[in-house]
């Protein structure tokens, strides 16, 4: 039997809490015991924000103890590997021979797993696109107990539906992805600082030649200065680029940091007071890096503090990303920024950036503006978010359901519509409802 107990499980944000029964499968034999035992969502490292990977009184089978590397291609930067295997691993092992992931999010600690059901997208967005631009095929064992390939021509319709799928089809055992060849781990970057909403969109029209690009937008701001920020724009470094200190290691790996939140901080300590300082400090680091600078810096920064969502304390947060369509953007987004800059919540870590094409049924992405804002969990946030999600709704624009955390049933049915596509496949592959979790209760993604 897979040993298993009860655990206080939560998302990223630590919250919501619940308990689940928690398992770490270490192979086929133990997955398909744990399906046997009754409704169940596959759990990675955690690090979707909200109630994605938490299933109340019911199981909860962390994939991280499949984590093994099976084939490796060197010609064409193909690997093959368990879907518990994590980016960090991936890049750990495979960046000094010369390849990343072509997808990274803003922390290296995703299972490849992870990156599929919420389809992970990054800084390049409007250049590669989401996750699902760099996965082959994989394998996946479905209720039934029947492991099956997926990929765009066999069983295609398993394939796209578990892009922003949520684990909810079944579990992935294993991946065939692309990696990209790199001559150096640096990137780089300039940083454009912008006065209001106007400059950061010009700036971000201006720079779209870059494949890489995010802002750092000051959401506290009011009048002239709405929108004001710094916009960071870069390009993958060459070898014959970088300076002679740092083409001494250009393949350099990052190291484990031992920098820490060590517990969760009292509820008082984010404030519009303190959050105001902690934006200058921000925004005076944004707009003076180096010109060169390490993957971990341009795609992790927040991986260097261990533990940083203690920081919003016992009570948790959310974050809060959107995408809305470009035409007519910039007025929503004046209108999102001011009241978001009225609502009394404290909105902190806000990232603004332009999105292209998405695909997919589930999946989050689609051309426009994204804006992602982290708030402590408050009395009032719930009532303040329903409002904005109308704001965003009333744009054409929807929530990232992998980021969720209060979002209802019939928004997420107006936002995306095409829910009914994606269950037709739910009933397919899984008529019993095998796979669930708190926010599939939520949002009805059951049959």
């Amino acid at each position: 039997m897979v040993a298993e107990k009860k655990e206080a499980l939560a998302g990223w944000g630590n919250y919501p809490v619940v308990e689940s029964l928690v398992s770490h499968p270490r192979d086929k034999k133990d997955w398909k015991e744990i399906i046997s035992t009754g409704p169940l969502i596959p759990r990675g490292l955690g690090r979707s924000y909200g109630d994605q990977a938490i299933n109340s009184g019911q199981h909860v089978a962390v994939s991280t103890r499949m984590n093994h590397f099976l084939a490796w291609n060197e010609q064409e930067g193909i690997l093959t590997c368990e879907a518990g295997a994590s980016l960090e691993e991936i890049i750990t092992t495979f960046a000094p021979r010369g390849w990343l992931p072509m997808i990274c999010p803003g922390t290296k600690f995703v299972t490849i797993g992870g990156a599929i059901a919420n389809d992970i997208h990054g800084k390049a967005h409007h250049v590669d696109g989401s996750f699902i631009n760099c996965v082959i095929s994989f394998t996946i064992l479905l209720a039934d107990g029947r492991i099956v390939t997926a990929s765009r021509e066999e069983n295609a319709d398993l394939f796209i539906a578990n892009f922003g799928g949520l684990g909810l089809l079944g579990v992935i055992l294993t991946a065939t992805i692309r990696l990209r060849k790199i001559e150096t781990t640096y990137f780089r970057q300039q940083s454009i600082k912008v006065n209001n909403l106007e400059e950061m969109l010009e700036a971000l029209e201006k720079n779209q030649h870059y494949n890489y690009s995010v802002a750092w937008v000051d959401t506290l701001a009011k009048g002239k200065k709405l929108g004001s920020g710094v916009l960071t724009v870069g390009d993958a470094a060459v070898f014959k680029d970088l300076p002679a200190s740092l083409q001494k290691d250009p393949l350099k790996v990052h190291t484990i940091s031992k920098l820490t939140v060590p517990f969760f901080m009292p509820g008082f300590v984010l404030n519009n007071v303190t959050v105001r300082v902690l934006n200058r400090l921000i925004a005076f680091v944004q707009n003076s890096p180096k010109e060169f600078v390490h993957y971990e810096k341009f795609f992790f920064p927040l991986d260097m503090i261990n533990n940083w969502n203690r920081g919003y304390g016992k009570r948790g947060f959310i974050q809060y990303q959107f995408v809305i369509p470009e035409k007519g953007g910039e007025q929503v987004l004046r209108e999102i920024m001011e009241m978001i800059a009225a609502s009394g919540c404290t909105p902190f870590l806000n990232v603004f950036k332009k999105m292209g094409e998405g695909q997919g049924i589930l999946s989050f992405p689609f051309a426009g503006y994204t804006l992602a804002i982290d708030f402590p969990v408050t009395k009032g946030l719930k009532d303040f978010t329903r409002r904005l999600d109308q704001k965003v709704l009333e744009a054409g624009g929807r929530l990232y359901l992998g980021k969720d955390s209060m979002m209802e049933k019939e928004m997420f049915q107006k936002m995306y519509p095409q829910y009914a596509e994606w269950l037709a496949i739910k009933q397919k592959y899984d008529p019993q409802n095998t796979f669930t979790s708190d926010i599939a209760k939520r949002l009805g993604l059951g049959v």
